[in-house]
Order: C-alpha cells, then structure tokens, then sequence
C-alpha cells in the first residue's frame, strides 16, 4: 500500500507565490492568489509548494532558512519553481529536499549536465524542466544517465 498513514490534507493549499518580486536573495511576503493562503498558530503557510519563478535569483543557498520561515512543514515540499531566474547549476541544498516531486528550473543559465546528476539522491523527483537554459547544447541533455 502506498500510503502508510494518513493522508493531511491540510497541507495541500496553494502554492506559497513569491514569484515575480524581482528577488535576488531568497527574502520576500508572499503574493496573494486566487485561492487564500492558511496558516497554522506559528503563522506558517500549510503549503507544500514553493513559486520562486520570474526574480533574479542567482543562488538557492538559505532556501532552508526560507523553507523554515514561510511553510510549516519544510521538509514536506513537494513542488518548487525556480523557472526563469539567473541560476547557473544546480546546488546540493536541493538534494536535501527528500520530498520534491516537481523541479522547475527552466530559463536559468544552467550550463553544466553533470550538475543534473546530484538530483538523482531525490527518489520522488518524477518532473524536472530544465529546457531553456544552456545545458541544451548538449546533444541528448533530455535522456542523460541518470533517467530511468
């Protein structure tokens, strides 16, 4: 069976929106969306998802400290968008993110196709983009080793 425990649902609101704030730190009061946001009694985000899209974020060290800061259950985070920023590689602090299912990176500047090989760590990893970034140059980027 695959699910062992109970299911939260509490925890499946909207995404925690900082997208489009012209971020170059991991620092920011999240957007309000179509549907509101719930916090817990800590004022937390009881969110599993993460939008950092559209800033100028050049580096995803602290992104624990931000994950601790705005959602309740960091170590839950299951979906995180980092599309269209300055990253130039893919960091290990992102390895440590044991739930992650959906990764977007698409239009960085991520050159190295090496660097994609760290995230095999991550066993629920089933969506990664990474189409508009320099990586593409490599013929065959889409079905590097370290797919299934």
């Amino acid at each position: 069976m695959l699910l062992d425990r109970p299911l939260d649902l509490s925890m499946y609101g909207p995404p925690v929106d900082l997208s489009f704030n012209n971020m170059r730190a991991l620092s920011q009061v999240p957007r309000s969306g179509l549907r509101p946001l719930s916090m817990n009694a800590d004022n937390k985000y009881l969110s599993r998802s993460l939008r950092l899209c559209n800033n100028k974020i050049t580096s995803v060290e602290g992104l624990q400290l931000t994950l601790s800061h705005f959602l309740a259950q960091p170590s839950k985070l299951g979906w995180l968008d980092l599309s269209f920023n300055k990253l130039t590689c893919i960091d290990r602090v992102l390895c440590e993110l044991r739930e992650l299912r959906v990764l977007y990176l698409h239009g960085n500047r991520i050159w190295n196709l090496s660097g994609v090989d760290k995230l095999v760590e991550l066993q629920h990893l089933h969506t990664i983009t990474l189409h508009g970034n320099a990586i593409e140059n490599y013929k065959g980027y889409r079905w590097s080793s370290w797919q299934n």
